[in-house]
C-alpha cells in the first residue's frame, strides 16, 4: 500500500530567527515537507518549487504579502495560501482575505497550532487564529445586509423614497403627490427609522443597497 505523500510547504518570511525556527518544525514534523523558504515575494516566485500550502507574511521587503497573493494563486493555483503575521487589525485582517488567502495565523499561535492550521488548509478549511475569528465576526456584523424581510415599508413610504432618490427635495414631493409638508416629513422619519438611518443619504444608500426601490 502506497504511503501519503506529505504535505509539501514553503515559507515566506523576512525574519531569519522566525523563518529557521518554522521552518525547522515544519521539517521536524511527521507528514511534512519544507519545500523552500524565502526571505521575499520576488524569490519565492523565482525558485519554489510546486508547494500544497504557502506560509507568508505580510511585511516583506519589496512587494507585501498581500500584494503577492494575488501573484502567488496565479503561479501556484492548488497551493493555499496563509498568511503569518504580528497584524492583528481589520484593515490588514480584510486585505488579506479580500485578495484571497486561506487563512490568517498571527506569529504568536503555538507551534502544534500552527500545523494544525497548516492541515485545515490543505483540507479545504480557513485556519485563523482566535482573536482574527472574532474580529472576521465583529466585522461581518457590522456591514452585513439586513435580512429584507425586517425592513416593511409602506407603499407611500417606498414612494417617498423614490422620490427622495430622484433628487427632491420635502416641499417637491409635497407637491407633487399633493399632501402637506410635515406629512412628508413624517413620512421621512418613519423611513429612516425602519432603515436605521438618520439622514436622507443613507436612507437612499441603504434602498438602493437592498434593491427596496
Amino acid at each position: 500500500m502506497a504511503s501519503k505523500k506529505p504535505t509539501r510547504v514553503a515559507l515566506v518570511e523576512d525574519n531569519e530567527a522566525f523563518r529557521e525556527g518554522v521552518g525547522y518544525m515544519i521539517e521536524s514534523t511527521e507528514g511534512f515537507e519544507l519545500v523552500g523558504k524565502y526571505e521575499s515575494l520576488e524569490l519565492a516566485l523565482a525558485l519554489m518549487p510546486e508547494p500544497d500550502v504557502i506560509l507568508m507574511d505580510i511585511h516583506l521587503p519589496g512587494k507585501s504579502g498581500i500584494e503577492g497573493i494575488s501573484e502567488m494563486n496565479k503561479k501556484y493555483p492548488k497551493a493555499q495560501i496563509v498568511m503569518m503575521t504580528v497584524f492583528d487589525d481589520e484593515v490588514h485582517i480584510s486585505r488579506a482575505i479580500i485578495a484571497g488567502a486561506s487563512g490568517y495565523i498571527l506569529k504568536r499561535t503555538p507551534p502544534a497550532r500552527l500545523i494544525q492550521a497548516i492541515q485545515d488548509a490543505v483540507e479545504g478549511g480557513m485556519p485563523m487564529s482566535p482573536a482574527v475569528a472574532k474580529k472576521i465576526s465583529a466585522l461581518y456584523t457590522q456591514f452585513a445586509p439586513e435580512p429584507l424581510s425586517e425592513i416593511d415599508l409602506t407603499a407611500r413610504e417606498k414612494e417617498i423614497l423614490t422620490l427622495l432618490a430622484s433628487g427632491l427635495n420635502f416641499t417637491m414631493i409635497a407637491e407633487k403627490l399633493f399632501i402637506s409638508f410635515e406629512t412628508v416629513r413624517n413620512h421621512a422619519r418613519k423611513i429612516y427609522d425602519k432603515l436605521h438611518v438618520h439622514s436622507k443619504s443613507e436612507a437612499v444608500s441603504k434602498a438602493l443597497k437592498h434593491a427596496l426601490i
